[in-house]
C-alpha cells in the first residue's frame, strides 16, 4: 500500500474501542435511553426535531463521536480528491480551500461555526496564522477539542465556546470572518442561523462553509430518493436536508451577498468522488473502519461485547444507525441526489450598502 496512506489520520486522536472509551460523553447506564429516546425524537417527525434540535443534536454527537473519530480522525467532513491524492490530502485541501477563498491571514479573528473536534481548525490556524474561536453546542466535543488543540500545539490561536449557533453568545460586529464545514444541516431554521452569525461578522467579512444539500436530481415522489434522505437524516441527527437553491436563498434572505455557491461534487478537477471513503475501494490499515467491511466488523464486535457486557447495552444500535446512514450517503452520491460539497462564500454588506 502506498506510504502516505498509512498516514491519512491524525495521531492525535487515534482511538480504542473499549469499555472506558467508547462513548466516552456517556455513563454505560445512560446509552441505551440515549439511543431509544434519540430514535423516538426523529420519528416524531420534522416539526417535532426543529423544537428540540439541541437535545436531538446533542444526544447524536454524545452517541457518534467516538465512533467519528475511531473510523474518520479528527476532521469530521468529506472532500472530492483529485487522482493520485490521498483522504487526508483531500481533507486538508478541502480546508485550505476555505482559507485562501476568505484571504485568512495572522491577525483576524474567525468563528469557527460547528467546530467539532476541532480538526479543521486546528489545521486552519497552522496553515493561515488566524485566531480561531470555534463555537460548539456539544460539551464532549469541546473536551475532546481542547485536548487535541492541546496535543498539537497550537493552543495559543485556539479558544472555544460553548453556544448555540442559533444564538451565538458574542456581541455584534466580533469576527472578521466565519466559516462552517458541514455543520449548517443542523440548523432547524436556515435563515434564521445565517442571519445571527452574520450578526456576529463585522462589515465586509466572509463567510464560507459546505453544507449538505439534496441536488435537483431529487425526486420527492422517488421511493428510493426518500428512502436515501431518510436514512442520512436519522443517522446524521438533521431535521431536513435543504436544496441547493434552499441554501443560496437562506443566505440572500439573511442579508448577505452570495460572492460564489456550487456543488463541487461536479467540478471538473474532481477526479474521485467525496464518497469514495465509505465505499471500501481504498483499502489501507487506517481506512479498514470507515468501508463497508470494516464498518460490519465493528458492528458484530460490538454486538458480542454487549452480550458478554465489554460493551453498554445500546452501542451496537448506534453503529447500525451509523452504517445505515453510511451506505444512504454512498447511494445519494452515485445517484446523484445527495451532496457534501455545496461550497458558498457570503459577505456582510458595508454599512454604507446596507
Amino acid at each position: 500500500m502506498p506510504a502516505e496512506e498509512n498516514k491519512d489520520q491524525p495521531s492525535v486522536s487515534d482511538k480504542q474501542l473499549n469499555s472506558s472509551g467508547l462513548l466516552g460523553a456517556l455513563s454505560d447506564d445512560e446509552v441505551d435511553s440515549v439511543v431509544n429516546e434519540y430514535e423516538q425524537i426523529y420519528e416524531s417527525g420534522e416539526e417535532r426535531r426543529k423544537e428540540t434540535y439541541q437535545k436531538f443534536v446533542n444526544h447524536y454527537y454524545n452517541l457518534a463521536t467516538d465512533f467519528y473519530e475511531f473510523g474518520w480522525g479528527n476532521s469530521f467532513h468529506f472532500a472530492p480528491r483529485r487522482r493520485g491524492e490521498s483522504f487526508k490530502a483531500s481533507l486538508l485541501r478541502h480546508q485550505h480551500f476555505i482559507a485562501d477563498q476568505m484571504s485568512l491571514k495572522p491577525g483576524m479573528h474567525i468563528l469557527d461555526v460547528g467546530c467539532g473536534v476541532g480538526g479543521p481548525m486546528v489545521e486552519l490556524a497552522r496553515y493561515s496564522g488566524a485566531n480561531f474561536v470555534g463555537l460548539n453546542n456539544n460539551e464532549y466535543q469541546i473536551k475532546r477539542a481542547k485536548e487535541i488543540t492541546q496535543a498539537e500545539g497550537i493552543k495559543s490561536l485556539c479558544r472555544f465556546i460553548h453556544g448555540d449557533y442559533m444564538q451565538i453568545p458574542e456581541d455584534n460586529d466580533s469576527f472578521d470572518g466565519a466559516f462552517a464545514i458541514e455543520s449548517m444541516p443542523h440548523a432547524p431554521d436556515k435563515t434564521a442561523a445565517f442571519r445571527e452569525i452574520m450578526r456576529v461578522l463585522r462589515p465586509g467579512a466572509c463567510f464560507g462553509g459546505y453544507d449538505w444539500c439534496v441536488t435537483e436530481l431529487f425526486d420527492s415522489q422517488n421511493t428510493e430518493h426518500r428512502r436515501i434522505v431518510r436514512d442520512i437524516e436519522i443517522g446524521n441527527a438533521l431535521p431536513r436536508i435543504s436544496t441547493t437553491t434552499g441554501v443560496y436563498e437562506a443566505l440572500c434572505e439573511a442579508g448577505f451577498e452570495v460572492l460564489d455557491a456550487r456543488d463541487l461534487a461536479s467540478a471538473s478537477n474532481s477526479d474521485i468522488p467525496w464518497y469514495r471513503p465509505l465505499q471500501g475501494r481504498d483499502i489501507t490499515l487506517r481506512s479498514i473502519p470507515r468501508t463497508p467491511a470494516g464498518r460490519a466488523i465493528t458492528n458484530l464486535v460490538l454486538r458480542i461485547g454487549e452480550r458478554v457486557r465489554l460493551f453498554p447495552k445500546g452501542a451496537r444500535m448506534v453503529s447500525t444507525i451509523l452504517n445505515r446512514a453510511a451506505d444512504a450517503i454512498v447511494k445519494g452520491g452515485e445517484t446523484g441526489t445527495f451532496t457534501t460539497v455545496y461550497y458558498f462564500l457570503a459577505r456582510k454588506p458595508n454599512h454604507s450598502n446596507s
